[in-house]
């Protein structure tokens, strides 16, 4: 059987292969397992967390206005997912991107780290902060 388009009258149906050796698309994740994807991490300061296993995070950042070339503080209000409840307001936290759990939630909340603190206990002097024994 021919096809009716002139540009595929050499390409008969008894040609094309009908079967398929691609994999079927893998299922996705069980709702409760968040991904993390890799992207640059949202620091923010905890406003409001009266919703449960929700926070509102203020996050402010700087941009250059077109006009002006300043530099403007840009502030957005977002919601994360905070599924244990374990950020009060006032809280520094990071917020790194995920697939949407709601209509305006798409970022999970984590501890914010700040980098500039040494790891393993020590303080910026190299001295350990053990406690003391008398505090024991």
């Amino acid at each position: 059987m021919l096809l009716s388009n002139p540009f595929l009258q050499s390409l008969s149906l008894s040609n094309l292969s009908l079967t398929s050796s691609a994999k079927p698309p893998p299922t996705p994740f069980p709702h409760s397992r968040l991904t993390i994807r890799a992207l640059k991490p949202i620091h923010g300061k905890v406003i409001c967390h009266t919703n449960d296993k929700t926070v509102n995070v203020r996050v402010i950042r700087y941009a250059i206005s077109p006009k002006y070339k300043k530099r403007m503080r840009v502030v957005k209000k977002l919601q994360a997912h905070d599924p244990e409840n374990k950020f009060k307001v006032g809280d520094l936290v990071t917020l790194e991107r995920c697939r949407p759990i709601s209509k305006t939630k798409h970022h999970i909340a984590v501890p914010y780290v700040d980098p500039h603190t040494p790891k393993g206990g020590e303080s910026a002097d190299g001295v350990l902060n053990l406690p003391l024994q008398s505090a024991q």
